[in-house]
């Protein structure tokens, strides 16, 4: 029978009291050691799995922010021994065997990915599989640009040399050009937005130009409609590169085809500024001097009759258009009078034209330096 807190005469037994006492006390320190002994417990077999887990892996959420580049075709191990030597995981095993585990290693994708130092190998390669991670590196190319202002372009936004850009445009063999470029990139380089593939390659961008200007020829029938007009297919890039040059409002390409066909028609020369520009390899203003006009090239048509001999710039979709339907016009000249607004005027007669030049003279005049 367990002792009670009384007595026969209900008065508290001090002896009874004691016993209580060393038992509690006894239970709490039986307690503590067993709870102190398991945290110790604990603590060890934790420091054990931290060691381990950490031995081939980070752990938390990353560090420092960093972009890293997966190329094209790399494997799994290949993207792991990036990710280690760019410091965002530990192991390149590690990643794989994540990778592998997960059943998704087929989705990841070449690209530049935001990702940050040290992370756990599940972390970062969850990271590659977000679109929302990945930073796309875009190259735009206006319409009209020759192919050296597109190599300076290609240089400036992706950080290729010029020279190895230039190398790139050397060998025309390589991209699917059509038959009547005759191997010549000028004009078939179609301008345009591109998401260029990392690490980028001259070459890469070239072809996908060159397939987008096929995409778009076929897509518009421009052999078919250049046949119908009784024109070569590359004497319409040829027009369609002019026009882009001297315009770049679309209302007023299919007009300055229209004087490109009269002026051929009436066996006059075209007299383009843009030409000339090419032939010397200046575009930094929109006028030409009397010595360049009288530069010896086949390029210059203020010296010889007729198209120059191919394309002097890339055109886009619209003035190929133009190319292909002239406005229904009987202008001879044009001219931009407000190169901010682009407004151009047109004129069947060189007294209206001259009338026109002088508008444009004004507009120069007030905004010095930039004709």
């Amino acid at each position: 029978m367990s002792p009670t807190l009384f007595d026969n005469d209900s008065r508290l037994d001090w002896r009874k009291i004691g016993y209580y006492a060393r038992s509690t006390f006894a239970v709490l320190l039986s307690l503590a050691v067993l709870i102190g002994g398991g945290w110790f417990v604990y603590s060890k077999v934790n420091d054990a799995y931290l060691a381990w887990r950490t031995e081939d892996d980070y752990m938390g959420e990353g560090k420092d922010p960093v972009q890293v580049v997966i190329p094209s075709g790399a494997s799994v191990t290949q993207i792991g021994d990036i990710l280690v030597e760019a410091g965002v995981v530990k192991s390149t095993r590690t990643f794989r065997n994540v990778a592998q585990q997960s059943g998704d290693s087929d989705k990841l994708q070449a690209g530049r990915f935001n990702l940050r130092t040290e992370l756990p190998a599940e972390t970062a390669f969850d990271m590659l599989l977000d679109p929302a991670n990945q930073e796309r590196l875009w190259v735009t190319f206006p319409e009209g640009t020759t192919a050296a202002e597109q190599a300076d372009i290609i240089a400036d936004k992706t950080g290729l040399a010029a020279a190895d850009v230039t190398a790139a445009a050397a060998d025309t063999s390589i991209y699917a050009l059509p038959e009547y470029a005759q191997g010549k990139l000028e004009g078939f380089l179609f301008p345009a937005k591109y998401a260029v593939g990392e690490p980028p390659k001259a070459s890469d961008i070239l072809a996908t130009q060159v397939k987008q200007f096929g995409r778009v020829a076929e897509d518009m029938g421009l052999e078919g409609r250049a046949a119908e007009m009784q024109v070569e297919p590359l004497d319409v890039v040829t027009i369609a590169s002019i026009i882009a040059s001297e315009v770049s409002e679309p209302e007023d390409q299919p007009k300055v085809a229209a004087v490109i066909y009269n002026r051929l028609a009436a066996e006059m020369p075209l007299q383009m500024d843009s030409t000339v520009h090419y032939a010397v390899g200046r575009f930094d203003t929109v006028t030409t001097t009397a010595e360049e006009r009288a530069v010896d090239s086949p390029y210059n048509t203020y010296k010889y009759p007729g198209l120059p001999p191919g394309p002097i710039s890339n055109p886009g979709r619209t003035a190929l258009e133009a190319a292909l339907m002239p406005a229904d016009s009987d202008a001879l000249f044009f001219v931009t009078v407000d190169l901010d607004t682009g407004e151009t005027r047109f004129a069947a007669t060189i007294e209206e034209h001259n009338a026109n030049v002088a508008l444009f003279q004004q507009w120069c005049q007030a905004n010095a330096g930039r004709c």
